[in-house]
């Protein structure tokens, strides 16, 4: 049981010295909240909240070495999603994983926009289990120190809720993650990957819609302001010049800053 307080009295060493009045006074008030909302609300109330994080994803890697180069060269934290069986797929799975950067599969995935061709190695509505896991599974091995997916367009695909758990469901013996880039406002994707207790996230920022610096400059304040209101902020960028540039302005504002840049599997929650 808690010890009432005892009355100060109006002489003594209490009144007398400040700098014990002072210690006295905070002793009290702690003493006082605590009996109100408990010693584990009173640590909580006292400790400092933890410092919000963004994570950068940037799509589409493998068509160029060069465009992927200018990221590396930013000296940031980056996760970099990489496309299935281009002809720089592996060598620059190497080369991001020497240089200490994270790395996904960027797992194409049928669009709406029936014009649009996700490239080698997608999946498509339709597709029965036994080829999305043969696809899903040989994708991954074409992209070494792989630490999770994220979907290439997929507006179609991640809509159809059969075909996204049996894709998600290949996740579920292994120790990767799966961001849903959020192509499309009907995805189920991060439902399914909660529902498989597969670690996810979703996107919260795309960054370049409109590629040109200022729009990526506009896109990552956006970013940021998610982050110190939530705690952190997802965002997704391609290997465009101009996202890259934006990127170097943008994160010389964060050195001094209360927001911190982080791999995305930081930011992924345990299921």
């Amino acid at each position: 049981m808690l010890e009432p307080l005892q009355k100060e009295s109006n002489h003594g060493p209490e009144t007398d010295d400040p700098m014990k009045r002072r210690e006295f006074l905070i002793k009290s008030a702690s003493f006082l909240v605590g009996s109100l909302v408990g010693f584990d609300g009173l640590a909580k109330a006292f400790a400092r909240p933890s410092q919000p994080r963004m994570a950068l994803i940037i799509d589409d890697i493998g068509h160029s070495v060069s465009r992927a180069r200018q990221f590396l060269q930013l000296d940031i934290p980056i996760t970099f999603a990489i496309l299935p069986r281009l002809a720089h797929t592996r060598e620059l799975a190497l080369e991001i994983h020497d240089e200490g950067h994270e790395i996904m599969l960027h797992q194409p995935m049928e669009p709406y926009d029936r014009g649009l061709n996700p490239g080698p190695g997608a999946l498509y509505v339709g597709d029965d289990r036994k080829r999305i896991v043969r696809v899903m599974e040989e994708n991954l091995t074409e992209i070494p120190f792989a630490r999770g997916v994220n979907n290439h367009m997929g507006s179609r695909f991640t809509s159809s809720k059969r075909e996204t758990y049996q894709a998600l469901g290949v996740l579920q013996e292994t120790d990767l993650f799966f961001v849903d880039s959020l192509t499309s406002s009907r995805s189920v994707a991060y439902e399914a990957a909660r529902r498989l207790h597969v670690p996810a996230a979703s996107r919260h920022v795309f960054l370049d819609n409109h590629p040109c610096e200022g729009a990526v400059l506009s896109s990552l304040a956006r970013l940021r302001l998610h982050a110190l209101k939530h705690g952190c902020g997802i965002g997704i960028g391609h290997p465009f010049p101009e996202t890259a540039r934006a990127i170097g302005r943008f994160v010389k504002g964060l050195r001094d800053s209360e927001v911190s840049l982080v791999h995305v599997s930081r930011l992924i929650p345990t299921p």
